[in-house]
């Protein structure tokens, strides 16, 4: 047998590019969530690809923006961190798009003095003349990357796309146990489905007001027993994540239920609990018991 490889491999790019799709894709496993809304990646999420001689860990990053308030200067630390380690970085954009909205993060990827493969998304929404304009542009824009089009949704091309950043891989023993899927624990599963849910289903502020935590996570042998709090910043914001009679919070827990049976493979009992937490995106120390402050 040969040498073995391993490596970070991180994806980077502006919100809705499509990189959960991507990451979830390349993965085999639905671990980030996936909704048309900007910002639905908030934390780093890995996802681990094992084989006998090759070990590749994807890092799934937040859409990068320009920081409003204080969860998302922490979430573009998370991009940050994932642009110091990375040994591949996967930067996408999506036909018709031009440059980072951080600028100072989008010379760093010209810069870069390890391989970038620049992934061009939403190939299936193009033609052929916009697909060879958009290679040209881009290969003015960031030289040394190698640019492979794809389209993460229909999954073209997605599979070349693996097979290159496997030649790339630098040789390494695995950082990983080589049974492991990702980096999370499993209440962060739970909390990102339910999450994912309240995204599709609430609009405006709503979805980015709220937070979710696993308080109890308790497995037999044929059930799992979850309570989830899902917090949010303001009375008001509560009436309407309940819902008339109930009914709004009801849908969230049928279909974050539904996922989680698929995903844990198990039945599952989910009681979900609404509660007040004011202000809570601003707040250091809440910030950093919710996973998002390191300092």
């Amino acid at each position: 047998m040969g040498e073995h490889k391993a490596g970070f491999v991180n994806i980077i790019g502006n919100p809705n590019v499509g990189k959960s799709t991507l990451m979830n894709a390349l993965v085999g496993e639905r671990l980030s969530i996936i909704t048309s809304k900007a910002q639905t990646t908030r934390h780093r999420i890995l996802g681990i690809v094992n084989g006998d001689d090759f070990q590749i860990i994807f890092s799934d990053t937040p859409g990068i923006i320009k920081p409003a308030y204080q969860l998302q200067e922490s979430m573009m630390d998370f991009v940050k961190s994932a642009m110091e380690d990375a040994d591949v970085i996967l930067y996408m954009v999506e036909i018709g798009e031009k440059s980072l909205k951080d600028e100072s993060m989008f010379k760093k990827i010209q810069n870069a003095n390890i391989p970038v493969l620049l992934v061009l998304n939403k190939i299936d929404k193009s033609d052929q003349e916009t697909l060879e304009s958009q290679i040209d542009y881009w290969h003015e824009q960031i030289p040394r990357a190698e640019i492979i089009p794809i389209s993460a949704l229909e999954k073209f091309n997605v599979q070349n796309l693996f097979e290159r950043i496997l030649e790339l891989l630098p040789t390494s023993p695995p950082f990983y146990p080589k049974d492991q899927l990702t980096d999370k624990p499993e209440r962060f599963f739970v909390n990102e489905t339910i999450r994912e849910k309240i995204l599709l289903h609430y609009k405006k502020e709503i979805p980015y007001s709220v937070e979710v935590i696993t308080e109890e996570f308790f497995e037999e042998e044929s059930i799992i027993r979850i309570r989830s709090i899902i917090m949010v910043e303001r009375e008001t914001q509560k009436g309407i994540i309940i819902g008339h009679k109930g009914s709004a919070i009801k849908r969230v827990g049928v279909e974050a239920r539904k996922d989680l049976e698929i995903f844990f493979g198990k039945q599952i009992h989910l009681e979900l609990v609404v509660k007040v937490n004011k202000d809570w995106r601003s707040d250091s120390k809440q910030l950093r018991r919710f996973g998002y402050n390191n300092s």
